[in-house]
């Protein structure tokens, strides 16, 4: 495969810069400034019986809803009342020339300490559909996060019929035990952390979980019932915020139409159980039945997909869906409730399959803009990997080493300075690398026999990239410690998933049959367990980008690393200077 360092073609700094003009010029004269009051504060919650103190925004679990309409200017005031440093990192919004509201900790910002606050000033531009806030800084994350609902512009119908209501979906993770304390724990014997007591629903583990204190009245009010109305349409926006769980999805006896992934509309498919990885959001149409009977009730159910060799939560979060009708007259009947039939827990060719049907729209109003022809080229392997234990310490990773995560053998360390301050600044010395490997160092064979050596290097390196390049960039799972899929969440882009497969990547005869003419285009990527992903997207927002794999624990293993882009040479092409009030280290 072949690793080009050339700058982009003038063709390709031309469509770069045509794209970002056409895109600010979508904003429309009605677009409006909405203005968010967000108070980080500790909040007692109390869940399968025991209570808690966790971080909330407003003390809401989970945050509240932060809405907008495509070309909607947003001004979010965090306050942090909290004892925690945090920052908020609002998922998948392309933050085209403000990366200094993108949120990441240490690497768009410093975080905003006890008692500071910050204004995170962005637009909203060229999406529509669901994406979601959460924290960006240790395990705070558990707690910390809410939907970000974005409607079309007014006047703009959707491209599949108006539904009639529209419901937020989020799906986490609840522990009895204080999160940060769950990740400090692991840090320190280098072991993987304990795992979640339940997933949620609208933070809400629902009735399939053992509430110790015995109460159905506990069950019962801490299930999230949707209720609905025969021959009604339904929106679900469902979001992943779960720590680190892909997760199987069902409403039983019901067909759920996927029309959105990532806030960007896809062609509409029929499924009876969807799959989305953390970080990932899709809108998906439910229609009730036009002839249910009063009160009849179904589950709507989720249950992680993994293959991990390690431990994970295998237990399912529901919720009810429950008919009910308008005229009081018409009682209830106390049916019996039906449950969906989920895959199995690793059932790998289901996830395949699902993924593989995803398109892009790709019409006349909402075109897909693959790049044709491609400037730089990565190939980036993703994967566990070890530490050394330190001298007389005690490790719990594997033979008595400490876990790690890796790409292409770099183990991403957070600086103490953020990465885009330094840049702008100029002053990236002793603060990061441009030398983070196009390849392999040492190439192997991926995902066949593992090498005898598992230990990772240590670095703060991010990939230089010049304005307007295109990038492919190619993402290898490894089976150095087993097989897993990693999903790859990238800050400041959408991308296209051109093509994915298992086994090695053959760079000679796998990109023959990428699709460059609808692929799907998302932020959120589920690398396949023992296979590989391609995505491609342009260069077209100057600043430093985190990408990160969103099982949190992974991340805090150190799968992660960072992309500059350069400013381009037009005014609009240029990162403005940081704002007066941004946290400082």
């Amino acid at each position: 495969m072949a690793f080009s360092s050339a700058v982009p073609s003038s063709a390709s700094a031309v469509a770069a810069a045509v794209a970002a003009a056409v895109l600010l010029a979508a904003i429309g004269a009605e677009a409006e400034t909405r203005k968010y009051q967000f108070n980080v504060q500790m909040a007692s919650v109390t869940r399968l019986c025991g209570t808690k103190s966790i971080v909330t925004v407003n003390g809401q679990y989970p945050g509240p809803t932060l809405f907008a309409r495509e070309g909607d200017h947003i001004e979010v005031n965090v306050v942090n009342s909290s004892p925690y440093n945090v920052s908020l990192h609002w998922h998948g919004v392309r933050q085209l020339l403000s990366g200094w509201a993108d949120g990441p900790s240490y690497i768009t910002q410093c975080p905003i300490q006890p008692g500071g606050s910050y204004v995170y000033r962005y637009q909203i531009v060229g999406q529509r559909g669901t994406l979601w806030w959460h924290a960006h800084i240790s395990w705070l994350r558990a707690t910390l996060y809410g939907p970000i609902v974005i409607l079309p512009p007014a006047g703009v119908p959707y491209p599949f019929p108006a539904p009639d209501e529209e419901v937020p979906v989020m799906f986490g993770e609840w522990w009895r035990n204080d999160t940060e304390a769950v990740i400090a724990q692991a840090l320190q014997t280098g072991g993987g952390p304990n795992i979640s007591d339940a997933y949620t629903i609208n933070g809400l583990p629902g009735p399939l979980y053992n509430y110790t204190c015995g109460s159905s009245a506990a069950a019962a009010q801490e299930t999230f019932t949707l209720k609905v109305r025969p021959g009604k349409t339904y929106m679900l926006r469902l979001i992943n915020a779960a720590l680190n769980d892909e997760l199987f999805f069902s409403v039983a006896n019901h067909t759920l139409t996927v029309v959105d992934v990532d806030a960007l509309y896809v062609k509409p498919f029929a499924v009876d159980t969807l799959v989305i990885a953390p970080g990932q959001t899709s809108n998906v149409l439910l229609g009730a039945k036009p002839d249910a009977l009063p009160g009849a009730r179904y589950y709507m159910e989720a249950r992680p997909y993994t293959n991990t060799q390690g431990t994970f939560d295998n237990t399912t979060v529901a919720g009810i869906l429950e008919y009910g009708y308008e005229d009081p007259s018409v009682s209830s009947t106390n049916l019996p409730i039906s449950a969906p039939t989920l895959p199995q827990i690793n059932d790998t060719s289901f996830v395949a399959n699902y993924t593989a049907r995803l398109r892009s729209l790709a019409s006349a109003d909402y075109p897909a803009a693959v790049p044709q022809a491609v400037d730089r080229r990565f190939f980036f392997t993703v994967g566990l990997g070890t530490h050394p234990c330190a001298v007389n310490g005690t490790c719990q990773g594997p033979n008595g080493s400490r876990f790690a995560a890796s790409v292409n053998n770099v183990s991403f360390v957070l600086p103490t300075t953020a990465l885009l301050q330094a840049h702008f600044s100029g002053r990236s010395n002793g603060v990061y690398t441009t030398d983070f490997p196009a390849a392999p160092l040492v190439p192997f064979n991926y995902t066949g026999t593992p090498p005898n050596g598992t230990n990772v290097m240590n670095g703060t390196k991010v990939v230089a990239l010049p304005f307007g390049a295109t990038v492919e960039l190619v993402l290898q799972d490894t089976s150095i410690l087993g097989a897993e899929s990693h999903p790859l969440h990238l800050h400041g882009f959408n991308f296209y998933v051109v093509g994915q497969g298992f086994g090695n990547f053959d760079p000679v005869n796998d990109p023959a049959k990428f699709n460059l003419v609808d692929p799907v285009e998302r932020n959120t990527v589920g690398v396949p367990a023992g296979g590989w992903v391609a995505i491609r997207f342009r260069a077209d927002n100057p600043g430093v980008w985190f990408m990160h794999c969103h099982l949190e624990v992974h991340m805090s293993w150190g799968l992660k690393m960072a992309w500059l882009v350069q400013d381009g040479s037009l005014p609009n092409q240029k990162l403005p200077p940081p704002p007066s009030d941004l946290p400082q280290c």
